[in-house]
């Protein structure tokens, strides 16, 4: 019986303890470059949104309500575009602000996993709504923005991050409290 083995720790790579070989650098900081860039486009995009002039209207060129209203009948789930077009301005303010919280969340690394679900639930939406009808459906970029978030989803942001720092910290406090 081996009752003093514990399941719930991460190995030492992912620790940032041992010193292991160029592989186990490779290994530990492999997703900070997808983190990175997701972080920054998310953070660029709900400041785009929030700074054009015309997206945050009902109608007109450029405007939120216009690109809902086009995209509707192409769409997988028109009545997702039509809960949207009840209200096109606060719903292009949700986007922006769910793209700036997600984009922010995951660059610090803060509630990682948390602020990845926002960001592939995001990009879900607008995949059924705004890309669905892209020929071939690779064309659209709102189905790898889905699949680049799962890993964040799953894995979190183990490196590099404040989550990553608050995790130390309680590991800290509870090896001092036994």
């Amino acid at each position: 019986m081996t009752h003093g083995m514990r399941t719930d720790t991460y190995p030492p790579y992912l620790d940032g303890g041992g010193r292991g070989d160029w592989r186990d650098t490779a290994s530990r900081y492999a997703l900070l470059p997808l983190r990175v860039f997701l972080g920054v486009t998310f953070i660029y995009a709900g400041l785009d949104k929030l700074t054009d002039s015309a997206f945050m209207k009902d109608g007109g060129a450029g405007s939120i309500g216009d690109t809902m209203r086009s995209v509707r009948d192409s769409s997988a789930i028109p009545a997702l575009v039509d809960l949207a077009l009840k209200n096109p301005v606060g719903f292009g303010y949700a986007i922006a602000f769910g793209e700036l919280a997600v984009g922010i969340g995951v660059l610090v690394g803060l509630l990682t996993r948390l602020a990845a679900l926002g960001g592939a639930l995001i990009s879900l939406s607008l995949w059924l709504t705004v890309s669905w009808s892209a020929e071939p459906y690779y064309y659209g970029n709102d189905l790898p923005y889905l699949m680049a978030w799962l890993p964040f989803v799953l894995a979190g942001a183990p490196v590099l991050s404040l989550d990553a720092v608050l995790r130390k910290r309680r590991r800290e406090r509870a090896g001092g409290l036994a």
